[in-house]
């Protein structure tokens, strides 16, 4: 009998040891459904709102593009000869007509003297004969011989000032002159690269834009571009758009001038492009964190009346931060950015306060 008492306390010591280890557990699996106090308001979510308010929205395109020269042109000879002389500094300025290299020209000079001895005597010779057919010694036939004599030999004299002048090279535009590959002495073909002239008074700055925005281009729009080594951004202005879209890229090349009077930019440089597409200035916008994909569109959450309510939206142009709204939201309406995904309509949520209202910590 005592062994029985015994044995009978035992598992009742059992059984409530097992009773207080497991009784949190079981109070997790079935927790209060009416909570009161600091666990009510725990249940209500705290939110971020954006006002919505009527405010200037642009779409910038950033794209990437080379910087060339205004004008740009390999100095080579059109005759081929020795070089007697160079006139032009490597990377000095130059104006348009400066002489810039003199090439031999002793073998058409002496042509020329010799051609002006000829020229002389036939002009003698269509005098002569042009007073003979006056006073009637002679045909009209043998007057034109010798005038036919005459232009031959003028026309030759201007083939040989053109070649002349082929033996100096001049600068076609003022700009400045890049590095020399000749010396005097040199001897030149038409194959031979002397150097290159360059204006860099202005650049032109090559970009291109998706396929997309090509109708949106027009010249005279303005872009801002950087290049790398130098924190200033530059401006320029669309001067020149290709008429056609580039069937391997699906992109359209366009080009732009800036002024470049301190000579910073140098062609072949990369430059960060970016150029305003499209803007609105009245427009409604929210953050881009608070619009949400759906099935079908789109959609915000509106603070309303210490709820959250769903609005399906339009949206337009957009930035890295804003969208504009172009239906469903107007002036005024607060829409939630913060917690975005633990709303669901109807929630019940309180605006965060703003740091400069919130309660001093002791």
């Amino acid at each position: 009998m005592a062994f029985t008492a015994r044995r009978a306390i035992g598992v009742f010591a059992v059984v409530a040891i097992s009773i207080l280890v497991a009784a949190p557990k079981l109070r997790q699996l079935w927790p209060d459904t009416k909570p009161d106090g600091p666990a009510a308001a725990a249940t209500i979510l705290q939110v971020t709102v954006h006002e919505v308010q009527p405010e200037r929205l642009a779409e910038v395109l950033a794209t990437t593009g080379t910087i060339r020269a205004n004008e740009e042109v390999e100095l080579v000879s059109e005759v081929s000869g020795k070089v007697t002389a160079i006139h032009f500094d490597e990377g000095s300025r130059v104006a348009a007509g400066d002489l810039l290299v003199k090439i031999d020209d002793s073998e058409l000079v002496a042509q020329r003297e010799r051609t002006l001895h000829r020229v002389g005597l036939a002009k003698r010779a269509e005098e002569r004969q042009e007073r003979l057919l006056n006073d009637g010694v002679i045909s009209s036939e043998n007057y034109d011989v010798a005038l036919g004599e005459l232009n031959v030999l003028r026309a030759e004299l201007q083939l040989i000032e053109a070649q002349l002048l082929k033996t100096e090279i001049r600068a076609s535009f003022g700009g400045v002159i890049g590095l020399r590959w000749v010396s005097p002495g040199s001897f030149l073909s038409p194959q031979t690269r002397i150097a290159t002239l360059r204006d860099l008074d202005q650049v032109k700055v090559d970009f291109t834009v998706p396929e997309k925005y090509a109708n949106l281009m027009r010249e005279g729009n303005e872009i801002a571009f950087r290049i790398d080594g130098t924190a200033s951004s530059f401006a320029g202005s669309i001067f020149a758009i290709e008429p056609s879209v580039d069937q391997a890229t699906r992109s359209l090349r366009v080009r732009a001038r800036c002024a470049n009077s301190d000579g910073v930019l140098l062609p072949g440089a990369f430059a960060n492009v970016e150029l305003e597409v499209r803007a609105v200035d009245e427009a409604l916008t929210v953050p881009s964190i608070a619009v949400i994909p759906e099935l079908g569109g789109k959609k915000v959450f509106v603070f309303s009346d210490g709820k959250a309510e769903p609005r399906s939206v339009e949206t337009g142009i957009r930035t890295d931060e804003m969208v504009q709204i172009t239906d469903g939201l107007i002036n005024g309406d607060l829409v939630i950015v913060s917690a975005i995904q633990q709303l669901r309509a109807g929630r019940e949520v309180v605006l965060n306060k703003p740091q400069t209202e919130l309660e001093p910590t002791s």
